[in-house]
């Protein structure tokens, strides 16, 4: 069966992509002069994309991926998101957040191969399978293109910045040192050259696994230095951890809740390339990929949650309601630069700035499928290097300057995210219940169906909040100002 094709720049579910050869390709000989049939075409262009070029993963390398890609510096801003929701609440709505999105990870593992053997290697594939192809991209394109694309400036935005603040921390107190520094700008573009450098040394997917190792362990390393300097230091005089201490009227109060909520909904990410690094390991009848992977995610989650409780909680204790809006990094620098050797600090710096670019491959790493996807449906071969080189180039040129176009992207990360939360908290939801059909009121029917009507409750209401602020605290759109 075939459906109607995609155009070249969008994603291209691989039962479909046959549609883009014409007659004479679909009637090649191979083999002693037999025709090709259908799930040849399938297997050798999946041999082309840099995604599904190796299968040669494993429990090990999927931990990898899903903790590098899953821990990041949106959650250093937990704390913050704790002085307007209290200790309890705080507490609660962080836990049901973590476990709602470990869910819905597993009902994307579990959609990851259907029956009949097809594999959903990536989101927009399963979109489409679920729910049509008009609905599907229209549901999905947009998140998809922003947790990518997104996610890779806003490394660049951190990664460049931290770099700046790694250098003025190894200048000190020395003017001619800091004035000799680089503009924002300027350390934009050097972490954008070390990140499309390192990018063009990995092929696929799978060959960034020793990437991901280093960013995982270094994201672990600089999360557990964080929460653990903070309790050591101690307290600053004037804490308080009373949420109506912050806010004066009643008003004021709901906003700061409805912030503090979509702080943790977007603390976590990593659903967009789920399916993508599931379609990395081999599989076969016996042993499903669904087995390894949920391993590898169970494993790299444990790791999450050992890295973000203590950090949410452990912030918050230490500072309450003196803790800055932009995180646990910032209360540090505040209260304790003087206090804190210089190594230390540049040892922080540096972890971030590592982790960051760890991080951009693997985001990156589905925008470079989607545009090599174009050359491979017109000239029906895989990508020479010379032009995977430059398509990494292009990319790295896009997103440098965006992120100096729009280095005020950090403060839109709620209203955004508020958008593309559905693809983590409900699209899977429904696509379970599109694909498995479970019977009308059993208990996945009815636990699938009322997550997914809270999670577009919670994104309309993260919209608007997020919306709300914007309005109130007013944006400093700072257009090529980094």
């Amino acid at each position: 069966m075939s459906s109607p094709s995609f155009s070249s720049l969008k994603v291209i579910p691989l039962d479909d992509y046959n549609d883009q050869f014409d007659d004479t390709q679909s009637h090649m000989a191979v083999d002693g002069g037999e025709e090709k049939n259908d799930t040849n075409v399938l297997e050798e262009v999946d041999t082309w994309l840099p995604i599904t070029e190796s299968r040669k993963g494993n429990a090990y390398t999927a931990t990898f991926h899903v903790l590098c890609s899953g821990i990041g510096t949106p959650a250093l801003v937990l704390p913050f998101a704790f002085t307007s929701l209290g200790w309890t609440w705080g507490i609660v709505v962080l836990t049901v957040i973590f476990a709602w999105r470990l869910y819905t990870m597993w009902l994307l593992i579990h959609l990851h191969e259907s029956v009949n053997g097809t594999r959903y290697s990536r989101y927009l594939q399963l979109s489409i399978a679920a729910f049509g192809e008009k609905l599907g991209k229209c549901l999905s394109l947009f998140p998809i293109m922003y947790l990518s694309v997104g996610t890779c400036v806003m490394s660049i935005i951190v990664g460049g910045g931290t770099l700046q603040l790694f250098y003025n921390a190894m200048c000190g107190n020395d003017h001619k040192c800091l004035d000799k520094s680089l503009s924002g700008a300027q350390w934009f573009l050097l972490f954008v050259c070390l990140a499309i450098l390192i990018a063009q040394f990995f092929p696929n997917l799978h060959s960034l696994a020793w990437v991901s190792f280093i960013g995982s362990v270094l994201g672990v390393a600089y999360f557990t230095l964080l929460w653990a300097l903070s309790i050591g230091k101690g307290r600053p005089s004037g804490v308080s951890h009373s949420p109506a201490d912050n806010v004066t009227t009643t008003m004021a109060r709901f906003r700061a809740v409805l912030n503090g909520v979509a702080i943790i909904a977007i603390a976590f990410r990593g659903h967009n390339v789920v399916l993508e690094i599931q379609g990395t390991l081999p599989t076969n009848p016996k042993h499903p990929t669904r087995t390894s992977m949920w391993r590898g995610v169970i494993a790299s989650y444990s790791f999450v949650a050992v890295c973000i409780f203590p950090l949410a909680i452990g912030g918050y204790w230490a500072y309450g309601n003196l803790m800055p809006a932009n995180g646990i990094m910032a209360a540090i620098a505040k209260y304790h630069q003087a206090s804190t050797p210089k190594w230390l600090t540049g040892t922080i710096y540096m972890m971030v700035v590592i982790q960051c670019i760890c991080a951009f491959q693997i985001y990156a790493m589905p925008v470079f499928d989607n545009l090599e996807r174009i050359y491979v449906s017109r000239q029906h071969k895989a990508c020479p290097r010379w032009l995977r080189s430059c398509i990494k180039l292009f990319f790295g040129g896009l997103t440098y300057y965006i992120s100096v176009a729009f280095p005020f992207l950090g403060g839109l990360a709620a209203f955004v995210g508020g958008i593309a939360l559905p693809l983590s908290l409900v699209y899977p939801c429904f696509m379970w219940i599109s694909i498995k059909k479970p019977q009308r009121n059993s208990l996945m029917y009815c636990l699938n169906m009322f997550l997914g009507c809270l999670g577009i409750l919670i994104s309309v209401v993260q919209v608007a909040g997020a919306l709300w602020n914007l309005v109130v605290d007013k944006l400093d759109a700072n257009f090529f100002s980094p």
